[in-house]
């Protein structure tokens, strides 16, 4: 089944009002409304809650994968309680494949599993070899039924949603389904 434009929006305000940045109650007027509590938001913490109670299903692929490749896992934060719409991981590559490997590796795709919803995504700098079909080969396996969101989706802005660490109007999907983290691979 294809992901459209709309199935997306849909999903991202659900869990994340519009128009309402994200700050403390401090710096709004008297009856505006705070991030903290919008229904968005509660639900959004739900999915968090969730994903700590199912985290032994993603400690499992991450052992999987990173018994095969130099992986960090970017989640166990959720376990602390924090709030994160995904699972994410980093898969680390060498710097230098010819002639001579550097010892030194270097963030070349990352990968997410939606809490918010049946989807993941992979971030890869295109290095041409089997990891990315290995991780969502993977993912598959693990989650059954979710679906990788295509580039020409998951890159468009959402115009009107604030998030962590991301202003109003510079969100895209991926980065309201799979956090912040969606941008930590590093550029070529």
């Amino acid at each position: 089944m294809l992901i459209n434009r709309s199935e997306l929006l849909d999903v991202v305000y659900r869990f994340y009002p519009r128009g309402v940045h994200k700050t403390d109650r401090i710096h709004v007027p008297p009856n505006k409304p705070v991030y903290k509590d919008t229904e968005e938001h509660r639900r959004l913490v739900e999915a968090a809650s969730r994903g700590r109670a199912e985290y032994p299903t993603w400690k499992a692929m991450i052992r999987r994968l990173g018994d095969r490749y130099s992986l960090q896992n970017e989640s166990l934060h959720i376990l602390a309680g924090w709030v994160d719409p995904a699972y994410s991981a980093r898969i680390y590559r060498p710097k230098d494949v010819e002639p001579v490997p550097s010892l030194s590796n270097r963030a070349s795709l990352s990968f997410h599993v939606s809490l918010l919803g049946p989807y993941y995504g992979i971030h890869d700098r295109g290095e041409p070899d089997e990891v990315p079909s290995a991780v969502a080969a993977e993912i598959d396996a693990t989650y059954p039924g979710y679906r990788p969101i295509p580039p020409e989706l998951g890159n468009e802005v959402v115009p009107d949603v604030d998030m962590d660490g991301v202003s109003m109007g510079k969100a895209t999907i991926y980065m309201c389904l799979f956090s912040i983290v969606w941008t930590w691979v590093d550029p070529l």
